[in-house]
């Protein structure tokens, strides 16, 4: 009852903070803009990102003209983390004042065309990898013409690798150049326009330097000549930087302007992989309801049956009822870690219900970050309480010390490995490298908000009674016999962890594919699928080798339980090793970013199935040996 009092209120509260626009929810501020004809069409600029580097820069990073004022928009902890920096520029659009070609602002006395060997030199890297630029029109990211599948921003420039056409091999070109095309979805009755797309096609144009006067002509673009721009780096280059706009009538409505953006060609991969893993899951049930119902009752009518007298002919997991819950090796370590695994659990459940329930909008650029950081801080209640139960259900004495460790154990493993990813990132020069306040404002965080709710849980967790053990311990450890090979501890949990690695690795593969080719992912219904089965896998491969080990007289289940399933992280890094030879990163920072977020993503997994595969195990040996009477 107190659950679903606690559900219902987290949703009436999201309801009164949230609004229902033509058919879909809107946090404020994500209302639709009404344009009328003539009125200003602001145009922001955002980062620059390449998939060769994965190191994003800031827009007026590059030389191009820039006004007088740079004024950044509001970011969250989100699009800090993720390089975004929205800021805003001297394109000047108006609703229906469509342009053939126009000068960008040149008569300002800081918008030189002549551009420095210097800032050349930056120009050509960043053709030279490829880098998109991303724009942002009322929220809406630009795309580039002519290209499928959709994809965000569009090319700063091009690189001749063969010898034809206009594009010589060895050359770069800039895009010096935009066609900007918005379309637009009328409201006859209102006499209103919205903007539903936002499309550029980038052009390279070489103007004559003797062709165009900055006093005479100002934004009148010259004669558009033929040749195209290349960007050297020997001598001061002669760049214009151009623009021209049109208006397209669209029949999409504003609050589906998103769907091209989000649409996946590729979901009959997900249905197909989600119902082989259904298959595994149901077989792997029926396996467990097999030991649950049948060997295991078998074993009930034998053991229940005996009497004192046959006591000395005990086989199986009943011979080891004196050892079970002997406590295992390292119990401040393994609490911890379980109590980390719970924390990452709940963090992950609640941002993929909101997101299922489509509270995590797309236009709200770094939402879904800012989400699982703030859930991180907050869900640290429930690492401290269940860290503290664990610790002291293993007969753990300084519950004190197992807190302090919870607060500082993973946090800080996952803050370190932040930390050197962000100095590199600082040497780089990236927008991606977080600013001094937004650090301290994460270590405040950190310390200010997460520790406290550590040891608030873990208070509540040291008073609530502990439950007995269903079964005495035995002062001396029993000798555990000769295992065959396939129950060695290192085949065993390797083997385990195929199954929850299965269950995962195709949605990995679409994460990972969005992740680091700088695309959108938004398809949470099938993310919240695979996690239910992730959930299921861990916890039944976890009783089953369980089940197997003690009847082989084994009682080292603690560690076990939690790194069989646990053992999957492994193949998932191993995974990420296999992504990066599919990826065309070649800096040496580039490098240390993917491996340090891919390390973070399998520390995280770790957790998360280690505490699944240990409570459901614990529940289950609880279970059977209060099931059977010990003479």
């Amino acid at each position: 009852m107190k659950a679903q009092f606690l559900i219902q209120l987290i949703l009436i509260g999201l309801v009164i903070n949230t609004y229902y626009v033509e058919g879909i929810f809107y946090l404020p501020g994500m209302f639709p803009k009404d344009f009328i004809k003539g009125e200003a069409v602001p145009l922001k600029v955002n980062k620059i990102t390449s998939v060769h580097t994965q190191i994003p820069y800031k827009y007026y990073s590059l030389p191009v003209c820039q006004p007088g004022k740079i004024v950044d928009d509001g970011e969250n902890l989100g699009e800090i983390l993720l390089g975004d920096r929205i800021e805003n520029s001297i394109y000047n659009i108006s609703f229906f004042e469509e342009v053939d070609c126009k000068v960008l602002n040149y008569y300002d006395k800081d918008c030189d065309p002549w551009i420095d060997v210097d800032d050349l030199k930056v120009l050509n890297d960043r053709v030279k990898f490829q880098y998109k630029v991303h724009w942002l029109l009322d929220g809406l990211p630009v795309v580039q013409t002519g290209k499928s599948p959709i994809d965000t921003g569009y090319d700063l420039g091009v690189v001749g690798w063969e010898s034809s056409g206009q594009y010589q091999k060895g050359k770069n070109y800039i895009y010096n150049h935009v066609n900007i095309k918005i379309h637009y979805h009328e409201n006859t009755e209102a006499g209103t326009y919205r903007i539903v797309g936002f499309e550029i096609k980038p052009v390279s144009t070489a103007y004559d330097p003797d062709s165009w006067n900055r006093q005479t002509d100002q934004s009148m673009c010259p004669e558009i000549p033929e040749e195209v721009q290349t960007v050297t780096a020997t001598d001061k280059q002669y760049i214009l930087w151009t623009y021209g706009v049109t208006f397209v009538k669209s029949t999409v409505l504003w609050n589906k302007r998103w769907e091209p953006y989000l649409q996946s060609g590729e979901k009959s991969i997900h249905w197909i992989s989600i119902l082989n893993f259904l298959l595994i899951v149901f077989f792997l049930t029926v396996m467990v309801a097999m030991i649950m119902m049948k060997t295991l009752k078998a074993d009930f009518r034998r053991y229940n049956s005996m009497d004192a007298n046959e006591e000395a002919e005990e086989t199986g997991w009943k011979m080891i009822h004196g050892d079970v819950f002997r406590p295992p090796q390292r119990p401040m370590l393994f609490s911890v870690l379980v109590g980390s695994g719970t924390q990452v659990f709940f963090m992950a459940s609640v941002t993929l219900t909101f997101a299922v329930l489509g509270f995590l909008s797309p236009a709200n650029i770094g939402g879904l970050a800012t989400s699982l950081i703030v859930l991180f801080v907050l869900m640290a209640m429930f690492a401290g309480y269940f860290s503290t139960r664990v610790y002291l259900t293993v007969k753990g004495k300084n519950w004190r010390k197992n807190t302090l460790m919870t607060a500082f154990g993973f946090p800080g493993a996952i803050f370190g490995i932040f930390f050197i990813i962000n100095m590199f990132l600082r040497g780089a020069k990236s927008s991606a490298a977080v600013p001094v306040g937004t650090f301290f404002a994460i270590i405040a965080m950190w310390f200010g908000i997460s520790v406290p709710l550590v040891f608030f849980g873990s208070y509540f967790g040291s008073k609530k009674p502990i439950h007995e053990d269903p079964v005495r311990t035995n002062q001396i450890p029993r000798q555990i016999p000769d295992q065959v090979w396939y129950m060695n501890p290192y085949v065993s949990i390797l083997m385990g962890g195929i199954l929850p690695f299965g269950a995962a690795f195709i949605e990995i593969y679409f994460i990972l594919s969005a992740l680091w080719n700088d695309q959108f992912y938004y398809i949470f219904g099938f993310f919240f699928i695979v996690l239910i089965i992730l959930v299921i896998t861990s916890a039944e491969i976890s009783i089953v080798m369980c089940y197997f080990q003690l009847c082989a007289e084994d009682y080292h289940w603690w560690w076990r339980s939690f790194l069989t399933p646990g053992s999957s992280a492994l193949y998932i890094f191993c995974y990420t090793i296999l992504f990066f030879t599919k990826l065309q990163i070649t800096k040496s920072v580039s490098i240390l970013l993917y491996f340090g977020y891919s390390l973070i993503m399998a520390l995280g997994f770790f957790v998360v199935t280690g505490a699944i595969g240990y409570y459901s195990c614990h529940k289950f040996v609880r279970k059977i040996y209060s099931s059977i009477h010990i003479n």
